[in-house]
C-alpha cells in the first residue's frame, strides 16, 4: 500500500455489540466527506464484516480489549484498518447455505481490491485490514 495517506481517521471502540454500526455510520460519512461516495456502500460494508470479526476475536480474550479502526485515503483509495487484541490469525470457513455467520472473510475477498493481515509487533494482537479503491465502482 502506498505510504501516503493524507486523509486518516481513527476510532477505538469497546468491544460491545453497538461498535459495530457506530462504526459503519462513521465510515459511510467520511467516504461522502473524502468526495468518495461511490465507495460508501462497499466501504461500509467491509468496515462493518472486518469490525465484526475483531469484537468477536477481542471478545474471546481476557482481559476483553476494545478493537481499533483506522480509515485512509489518498483520494481515490480508501484502506481500512481493524485491529484487535486477539493474536490469532483470521481464518475463512465455508459456511453452511443456512448459516448466518461465517462469510465474513468471503466478502471482504469479494468486495475489495486487496486486503490481509499481520500481527503487531509493538502491542499484542493484529490488524486486519482491505483496499477499495474507484476502479470497485465499475465492478460488474
Amino acid at each position: 500500500m502506498p505510504r501516503q495517506w493524507p486523509l486518516r481517521s481513527f476510532l477505538e471502540l469497546g468491544a460491545l455489540p453497538g461498535a459495530v454500526p457506530c462504526a459503519r455510520l462513521h465510515a459511510r460519512q467520511l467516504a461522502w466527506e473524502w468526495g468518495l461516495a461511490g465507495l460508501r456502500d462497499d466501504t461500509e460494508l467491509l468496515v462493518s464484516e472486518l469490525l465484526t470479526n475483531a469484537v468477536a476475536a477481542a471478545r474471546a480474550t481476557e482481559p476483553i480489549c476494545p478493537v481499533r479502526l483506522w480509515l485512509l485515503s489518498d483520494t481515490t483509495q480508501i484502506a481500512i484498518l481493524v485491529w484487535d487484541a486477539n493474536p490469532q490469525s483470521p481464518v475463512r470457513t465455508k459456511a453452511d447455505d443456512d448459516a448466518e455467520s461465517g462469510r465474513g472473510l468471503l466478502l471482504v475477498e469479494a468486495i475489495s481490491q486487496r486486503w490481509g493481515w499481520y500481527a503487531t509487533q509493538d502491542t499484542t494482537g493484529k490488524v486486519v485490514w482491505a483496499l477499495i479503491d474507484e476502479s470497485a465502482e465499475h465492478r460488474g
